[in-house]
C-alpha cells in the first residue's frame, strides 16, 4: 500500500493529516516573559561592562517598551517589532559600526582569510602565539567571515550581520515546518511563524549572543530545524541540516546519537542507521569541501579543535566561568585530568540514559539534549556561562512548540528516509 509523506509547512498539497491551528502562548505569559527580560537587561546594564553593557542598555529600553505595549495594546506587530529592533538590530548595528570587533568576529574573519589563501582556516602550531589566534570552529563556520575577507567593508562585511540573518532564516524555517498547514495558503500560519520567530530572536538567549558576535545562535537554530524535521519524519532532511551544524561547531555533534536513538524507537532501526550514516558522511564531506587542505595539517587541526577547547594548549582562553569543571581543572594537572574524566563519565551516563529511556519524539530529544548540554558545560575544564544558551534555547523551543499536536497526527512511515515527498513507501 502506498503512503504519501509530505512535510507540513512545505506548501505541499494536503494529505488529510493536517492539524488544526493551535494557540500561541497566552498574551499574559508573553508579557511576563518580557517583564523578566527587562529585569535581566536592567541588572546587566548596571553590572556588566564594555559591549555587554551597551547591549543591555539597548535591550532594557526595548524590553520595557515591549512589555508596556503588550499590556496596554491588543496587537502583536508593534510590540514584537520594537523587541526585535531594540534588542537585536539596533545594538548589533551600534556595536558593529562603533566598537572594536570582539574576539569571535576576528577569529571568523582571520580564519576565512587563511582559508581562502591556504585551503584551511587553522594556523600551524608554530604560529599560535596568542589565544586569539586559535580557531575552535569547524570549516563551515568560516563562511560567515568570507564577506569581510573578500573586501566588503563596514557593517555589511561584519560576520555578525550574516550570522544574524542566517539564524533568523533557520528559526523561521523551523517554525514553518512545525506549522499545521502550508504557509502559502494559510495566512494564520504565516503570522504565527513570523511571531514565533520574532519571539525567539528577540529573547536575550538569542539576541544577546547575536549582537556580540557569539557564534552559537545559528547552530542552535539549525538544531531546532533538525528537531522540527525529525518530528515530521523527514529524517533525510533532518540529517542534512544537522550535518551543516556539525560541520560548523562541535557542540552540534551531541544531537546525532540522541536523534539516532529517537529514529530507532519512533520509526525503525534501518531509519536510525540511515540517519546516522547520512549525518556523519555529510558532515565529513562538507568539512572537506570547506577546508580541503585541513587534513594535510593534522597537528594544526588537533591544536585548534581539540586541545584549545579542552584547555590543553599553552595559551588559554580567558573566557572562563567559576563552574565546577573549571574550578577542578584549576587545581593543576591532576585536577585537569580529573575534570576530563568526569566529562567522560558524564558522557557514559548520558549514553546509558538515552538507551535505557530513549526519546520517543523530537520534544523528548530536545529535553535530552538540554540536560546533556547542561552537564557537559558544568564539567568542562574551559567553559563559560554563555554556553548555557544551548539548553535554555532548547527548553524555549519546547515551550513554543508544546501546544502543537503535529507529532500525533503526522504520518510515521516505517523508514522515513526511503520516502520522498509524494513518493510511495514499500
Amino acid at each position: 500500500m502506498d503512503t504519501v509523506f509530505v512535510a507540513a509547512g512545505s506548501g505541499a498539497q494536503p494529505t488529510g493529516q493536517e492539524s488544526a491551528h493551535v494557540a500561541w502562548p497566552s498574551r499574559r505569559l508573553i508579557t511576563i516573559w518580557f517583564a523578566a527580560f527587562t529585569i535581566i537587561a536592567g541588572v546587566a546594564a548596571v553590572s556588566a561592562g564594555h559591549e555587554d553593557s551597551d547591549w543591555s542598555t539597548w535591550a532594557f529600553g526595548a524590553y520595557a517598551v515591549t512589555t508596556m505595549l503588550l499590556w496596554f495594546t491588543r496587537g502583536w506587530l508593534l510590540p514584537l517589532a520594537v523587541a526585535v529592533a531594540g534588542a537585536l538590530v539596533a545594538p548589533l548595528l551600534w556595536l558593529a559600526a562603533l566598537m572594536p570587533a570582539p574576539a569571535e568576529v576576528l577569529v571568523l574573519t582571520d580564519g576565512a582569510t587563511h582559508l581562502v589563501k591556504h585551503g584551511t582556516p587553522y594556523l600551524p602550531p608554530g604560529q599560535l602565539v596568542d589565544w586569539k589566534l586559535y580557531n575552535p570552529y569547524l570549516p563551515v563556520m568560516e563562511v560567515f567571515g568570507l564577506p569581510r575577507s573578500a573586501g566588503l567593508a563596514g557593517v555589511l562585511g561584519d560576520p555578525r550581520v550574516w550570522v544574524s540573518l542566517t539564524t533568523i532564516a533557520l528559526f523561521a524555517a523551523a517554525f514553518a515546518v512545525m506549522s499545521p498547514h502550508g504557509l502559502r495558503g494559510c495566512a494564520e500560519c504565516r503570522h504565527r511563524v513570523a511571531g514565533l520567530t520574532a519571539l525567539a530572536v528577540a529573547s536575550p538567549v538569542i539576541a544577546y549572543p547575536l549582537a556580540l558576535g557569539i557564534t552559537d545562535p545559528p547552530v542552535i537554530a539549525a538544531l531546532c530545524l533538525t528537531l522540527a524535521l525529525a518530528s515530521r519524519g523527514t529524517l533525510a532532511r533532518a540529517a542534512l541540516v544537522l550535518a551543516v551544524a556539525c560541520a560548523a561547531k562541535t557542540t552540534a555533534w551531541a544531537a546525532v546519537p540522541v536523534l539516532a536513538v529517537m529514529a530507532w524507537v519512533r520509526y525503525a532501526p534501518r531509519a536510525a542507521a540511515r540517519f546516522t550514516v547520512t549525518a556523519v558522511a555529510a558532515t565529513g564531506i562538507l568539512s572537506l569541501l570547506a577546508a580541503p587542505a585541513a587534513l594535510a595539517t593534522p597537528d594544526a587541526v588537533k591544536q585548534n579543535l581539540i586541545d584549545f577547547p579542552l584547555g590543553l594548549t599553552k595559551f588559554k582562553t580567558p573566557a572562563a566561568s567559576p563552574l565546577p569543571g573549571h574550578l577542578i581543572a584549576g587545581l593543576g594537572i591532576a585536577g585537569h585530568y580529573s575534570a576530563m574524566a568526569l566529562m567522560v563519565l558524564a558522557a557514559v551516563a548520558f549514553t546509558a540514559w538515552i538507551l535505557l529511556r530513549p526519546p520517543r519524539d523530537a520534544r523528548d530529544a530536545a529535553w535530552r539534549l538540554a540536560v546533556g548540554f547542561t552537564v557537559i558545560f558544568v564539567l568542562a575544564p574551559s567553559s563559560r556561562f554563555g554556553y548555557f544558551v544551548y539548553p535554555l534555547a532548547l527548553l524555549g523551543w519546547r515551550v513554543l512548540t508544546k501546544t502543537n499536536d503535529s507529532e500525533r497526527t503526522a504520518p510515521t512511515p516505517p523508514d522515513a528516509l526511503l520516502v520522498p515527498a509524494g513518493g510511495p513507501a514499500t
